[in-house]
């Protein structure tokens, strides 16, 4: 196993820092958590117009609630692409549906957490290329605290660094945790050694964004897009039942008005290092 940067896991060094050029930053737009019909009507709607305001070069957005608020298919990923979004990343629910199981190779820009175990479908990282040239690696990792014990997210990202060396000097991680330390030691490990950690899963906007000293973009969670009306995106009456009863409850997206949640990172391209990220959230009338 190559752990790029270190000895061995266990070994922390201090980020090299990357002096900035003088070059206009790049701007690339991480939507927060798709989650079903309503937050695909919202992606549809807005993220043309915010790619455009913020000159976006590249959109991510995470889907793994796209498909009736938990898990994808082929449809649902092939609408979130038409919208504008150029890289689909996913969490712990991307295999809920049969269709995404089977279906992976007509999905060739989503993402699964790459530390699933080996023959796992799918892939766990990508390199877009921006319209103006620019490589870009986009990396999905799942934590494991209070999660599904997947194989260790921090070795699996180290392995994936080590082969995107040569490859792209922008890297955006997608990383899919629960717990907020979990992230923030996620943060600490690759600070430096990417351009942005963006915190996925938890559905609620954090207010933490900040550029670490080494040039790493970080927010603990870029929040959700969907319905506002019910308990993270989903009906409230459900989830009261399997809290109070601890009966099962088939969830389904909740109603009312949405939010569009998300993030801007300013990168310069030239030297990999974030310079800015900036929270986006837009409620409707």
């Amino acid at each position: 196993m190559l752990y790029k940067g270190r000895t061995r896991p266990g070994d922390i060094r201090a980020p090299r820092r990357r002096a900035a050029s003088q070059d206009p930053a790049m701007e690339i737009l991480f939507i927060g958590d798709v989650v079903g019909a309503p937050g695909r009507r919202l992606v549809v709607e807005r993220a043309p117009a915010l790619k455009k305001e913020h000159n976006a070069s590249l959109v991510i957005a995470n889907v793994e609630n796209v498909a009736g608020g938990a898990g994808v298919t082929p449809e649902t990923v092939a609408q979130i692409t038409r919208a504008g979004v150029d890289v689909a990343t996913s969490g712990n629910h991307v295999f809920v549906h049969r269709e995404a199981t089977e279906g992976m190779d007509e999905m060739p820009t989503l993402l699964r957490p790459l530390n699933y175990p080996p023959g796992a479908p799918g892939r766990g990282w990508l390199v877009a290329t921006t319209p103006e040239g620019h490589k870009v690696a986009v990396i999905n990792a799942q934590g494991r605290v209070f999660m599904d014990m997947l194989d260790c997210p921090f070795r699996a990202l180290d392995a994936a660094l080590a082969v995107l060396a040569n490859r792209a000097k922008v890297v955006v991680v997608d990383f899919h945790a629960e717990a907020t330390s979990e992230k923030e030691a996620m943060a600490h490990y690759l600070d430096g050694r990417v351009t942005a950690l963006i915190g996925t899963h938890t559905h609620v906007q954090t207010a933490d964004e900040r550029v670490s000293p080494g040039g790493t973009a970080y927010i603990t969670d870029v929040g959700m897009t969907g319905p506002l009306g019910g308990v993270i995106g989903t009906e409230a009456e459900p989830v009261l039942k399997r809290f109070i009863s601890r009966m099962p409850a088939r969830f389904r997206p909740a109603r009312g008005i949405g939010v569009l949640s998300a993030a801007v990172i300013s990168v310069d391209e030239k030297t990999g290092c974030a310079t800015a990220i900036k929270r986006v959230q837009e409620r409707e009338e």
